[in-house]
Order: C-alpha cells, then structure tokens, then sequence
C-alpha cells in the first residue's frame, strides 16, 4: 500500500484475481477454517453481519446459506473482485450489500453492526491500517457486538515460519511480518476489544491460519 488508496490485490497481483478461490482452495485449506469461521460467527435472523474485506463472497453466501434472515453487508476496496461477487451471487441472493470500501470505513458503511468478520485480509495490509480497520470495526459493532477475525497469525514453528514465506512474497514482508510475530491479538486489545482469544489455529500448505474471537465491550 503506497496511498490511503491503495491496497493490495486479493493474490497480490491484480492479473491474478480470476485465480482467487482456486488458490485459496488449494493453499489454505479452506473448507477446515472456512467451516470453523461459520460456526463462530453463528448468524442468526435478523443480525446485521459485516464482511471486511469480502472478496469474491465465499463468506456471505455460506452465512446467507445458514441464516437466510440474516442482513449481510460486504466491503472490499477492489472493484474488480466485488464484481466477481456478484456475479456469484447473480440469480441466487439479491439482500447481500455490496459495497467498495477499506476496513477503515467500516464505521460510515456499515455501522450498528451485531457482528463483524474478516478472513485473510489483514495480513496484508500496513500496521497503520490495521490500527485503523481494527478501530473502525470497533466503532462500526454495537455495544456488545462481536469480532471475529481469521487470518495467518502466529507462525509458531519452523516449518509454518517457512511455509508462510510464499504469502510474504507475494503480498509485502513488512506488511506480513507483524502478523507472523502474533501482533493481532494486542492491535485487538489497543483498539478497546475485550475477551479477546485465539480460538483455533490451522496448519495449511501456506502457514498457519488462526481464528481469533474478540468482543466489543457492553454498556
């Protein structure tokens, strides 16, 4: 990222965003996390659920799929995956909102939110907007809301630590490397999120894939 404008495309390139589920099929074992997630958030009718960083809607069509009366609302900054969305969506969900946006507009786009979720996103992003989307996440939950947050966490062996160097050339080592130290947890806890857990953690072909719970404090 170079601008407050600029992000980093889903695969890191954007010629590569047509390639986005395969790889992410292939390198991340997604059914295991994706399912784990799922059950995490557990939407219920009438929730109002944020999906930071969306992408091409895997998420929103799986929650949708669990609780047809929950309101979902997705935010990417890519133009070009958030049309791949909708085109899976297309003749299948027409209540899904899809809306251009960085983690850090969380709180003007979709504010008043019961949960909030993001899956492999903030990895690669800068600290700055990391500290940035956590707040906005926080401020976009109502009083009790809850947070959760998949991504490549603490890479805890040698064998993660190396496996995860392929994320690391494709989307930036300075960005990558802080949540390979385990820095997601405190950035959580210095945005105001209380409870905060690590609650799984996924061995994959391309590092270790954790899935954190964290809550915004009740009035």
């Amino acid at each position: 990222m170079t601008s407050n404008d600029a992000f980093t495309p889903a695969l890191g390139r954007p010629e590569w965003t047509g390639f986005y589920d395969i790889a992410i099929a292939i390198a991340t074992r997604e059914g295991r996390w994706r399912r784990a997630l799922l059950d995490e958030i557990a939407p219920q009718s009438d929730e109002l659920i944020v999906d930071v960083g969306c992408g091409t809607g895997t998420m929103l069509l799986a929650l949708k799929a669990r609780s047809p009366g929950s309101r979902l609302v997705g935010l990417d900054p890519d133009p070009a995956v958030l049309a791949r969305a909708e085109q899976k969506m297309r003749g299948r969900i027409d209540d899904i909102a899809l809306l251009v946006g960085f983690a850090r507009d969380a709180a003007r786009l979709a504010p008043d939110a019961d949960k909030v979720f993001s899956s492999l996103v903030f990895h690669q992003v800068p600290m700055a907007e990391k500290r940035a989307g956590f707040g906005a996440i926080f401020a976009a939950l109502k009083p009790g809301g809850a947070f959760h947050l998949c991504d490549y966490g603490l890479q805890r062996t040698a064998l993660m630590r190396t496996l995860f160097k392929q994320v690391q050339n494709l989307d930036g080592f300075e960005n990558t490397e802080p949540n390979a130290r385990g820095v997601l947890p405190a950035l959580l806890h210095q945005a105001g999120f209380s409870d905060v857990e690590e609650r799984l953690v996924v061995p994959t072909p391309t590092g270790s894939i954790s899935i954190y719970f964290a809550r915004k404090p009740a009035l």
